[in-house]
């Protein structure tokens, strides 16, 4: 068993700890010394996708003390426990399994005497043959025509990653004649959420997937009622136009409320759950069961990957670490994720949750608290958007923030223009070049104002084109760092405590269950 210890008891951290500005970045990256680092850092990762490091803080001694933390720190052997089956979340005293719903890495695993790889193969299969038979005119609303759109009800996990990943997909989806509905999504229990997609659809032809594990959650059960309420007034049957994605123990999972339940348990969480149905059955209905197996197979050969013990093998864990000498030598309080594709606009909105749920804790996986920074701040917009809002502060603020760039050297859609001797792409690509160089190295000038100070490190994974195969691996690739993270805190990246209070107070709001403070809230809001 891998013992499971404080950063800041390492002997390797103590180590590290005295490399903090160890590597002027901008000298590094500057002329032929750039050209070289840029050929040198850099590591393959699944579906074609590159993990380049070139333009970090690093160098052969920091990287050398970094191997030394992740031995001494047991990163592969947690992981390794954790895909076998360890009870890996100490906060609910679960197994964490997300893993085995894209690939066996290590042995069978069984919970209550379910093999739960063949579990979650069972509810993938159940998932695409409800979407096959959507898209065959086989279920089909009550005058026996064909559902043209889906809408996921969900909140949190249950729509940031499916979400995400529907609109990274969808160009290359009809790029690839492999459209088929499209989707949409309602989580805000804001009620201007949900009567502005019941507006934009056509009801009599929507499908809707309800996804709670436990079919409880307040939000998703108030736009469930009130999709229902609009269904009735529009004369349907909403038992004719809903399924469920939920636990086999919830009250949505025997109903005749729904056309079919999707099962999912309780050892994914929500953040890390767009594999199983929840990212499943809407990813199944529009674009067809054999892209989102795709995306699961590109997931599956980077989580092998993250079981290399070497680190410079192993992208994920290599990016983690880098990670934590930013964030606890370097002290840099926050991480930028820049996707130079507009088909990644909400991932950087996805991962913010999946790292700051996971990461953002001040106590470690024993419930004590621990005296080093933990989860950084996650942010970004796709570029080149972004460069024309926030970047502003990236390049001459007070603060020096890492950035994580994603460049594809193709479109999905393949459709381009030239114009001044370069295409659309051509120009796109550019920018993610310069912005590297330009925030690493800066540019000096009299005039303070113009002056660049360089000193901002970043990294970027590169490759030919956003597809299913190579959204997996990105995804699995952030998920796998966050994981690496946490293991090196000690913490328990799986649970999500800090999400409850809100909700338990809201509950004694909606009762009238209120004094002091929360009462003259309650009243300013007119509740």
């Amino acid at each position: 068993m891998a013992a499971w210890k404080n950063l800041d008891t390492l002997a390797s951290y103590g180590e590290l700890s005295k490399l903090k500005n160890h590597v002027d970045i901008a000298k590094a990256m500057s002329g032929e010394n750039g050209a070289e680092r840029v050929a040198k850092y850099s590591v393959p990762m699944a579906a074609g996708l590159c993990y380049n490091y070139a333009a970090k803080e690093v160098d052969e001694t920091v990287l050398a003390a970094l191997e030394k933390l992740a031995n001494e720190a047991e990163l592969s052997e947690k992981f390794e426990e954790l895909y076998n089956g360890a009870v890996i979340n100490t906060g609910e005293n679960r197994m964490v399994l997300h893993h085995l719903a894209r690939v066996q890495l290590g042995k069978a695993v069984v919970a209550d005497g379910v093999d739960k790889r063949e579990f979650y193969v069972a509810q993938q299969k159940k998932a695409a043959d409800f979407a096959n038979k959507v898209h065959a005119g086989e279920i089909t609303n009550e005058n026996g025509e064909k559902f043209t759109t889906v809408v996921q009800i969900g909140i949190g996990g249950s729509d940031l990653g499916p979400r995400a990943l529907y609109i990274a997909l969808e160009n290359w989806a009809k790029a690839n004649n492999t459209f088929k509905m499209e989707a949409k999504f309602i989580s805000n229990v804001d009620p201007d959420d949900a009567a502005a997609v019941l507006a934009s659809v056509d009801l009599a032809h929507s499908l809707f997937i309800v996804v709670s594990k436990s079919g409880t959650t307040l939000e998703t059960l108030t736009n469930e009622a009130f999709v229902k309420d609009a269904l009735v007034k529009a004369g349907l049957n909403p038992s004719k136009h809903m399924l469920a994605v939920t636990s086999e123990t919830s009250p949505l999972a025997k109903s005749d409320s729904y056309l079919t339940a999707i099962f999912m348990d309780d050892y994914i969480g929500g953040r890390y759950s767009s594999v199983s149905g929840v990212g499943g059955a809407i990813l199944s209905l529009a674009f067809g069961p054999e892209v989102f197996a795709q995306l699961l197979d590109g997931a599956a050969e980077e989580d092998k990957l993250a079981a290399n013990k070497n680190i410079f093998q192993n992208p994920d864990m290599l990016d983690a670490l880098i990670g934590i000498y930013e964030r606890n030598v370097q002290g840099y309080p926050a991480t930028a994720v820049l996707p130079y594709s507009q088909a990644l606009s909400r991932f950087p909105a996805h991962l913010q949750q999946c790292d700051m749920e996971s990461n953002g804790k001040t106590v470690n996986r024993f419930g004590e608290p621990v005296d080093y920074p933990t989860g950084p701040v996650i942010f970004g917009e796709p570029g080149t958007n972004g460069q024309h809002s926030f970047y502003q502060l990236l390049h001459q603020g007070s603060d020096i923030v890492p950035l994580q760039f994603i460049g594809f050297r193709n479109s999905q859609l393949g459709v381009d223009v030239d114009i001044e001797n370069s295409t659309s792409q051509q120009k796109l690509c550019a920018n993610v070049a310069a912005q590297i160089v330009a925030f690493a190295c800066g540019k000096k000038d009299d005039n303070l104002n113009k002056n660049f100070k360089g000193h901002r490190p970043s990294s970027i994974i590169t490759g030919d084109k956003l597809t299913p195969a190579s959204l997996g691996a990105l995804l699995a690739h952030f998920e796998n760092k966050i994981m690496f993270q946490g293991f090196v805190w000690n913490l328990n990246s799986f649970d999500q405590e800090g999400v409850q209070l809100g909700k338990v107070l809201a509950k004694r709001v909606l009762a009238h269950d209120t004094d002091g403070a929360l009462k003259a809230y309650s009243d300013l809001l007119n509740i």
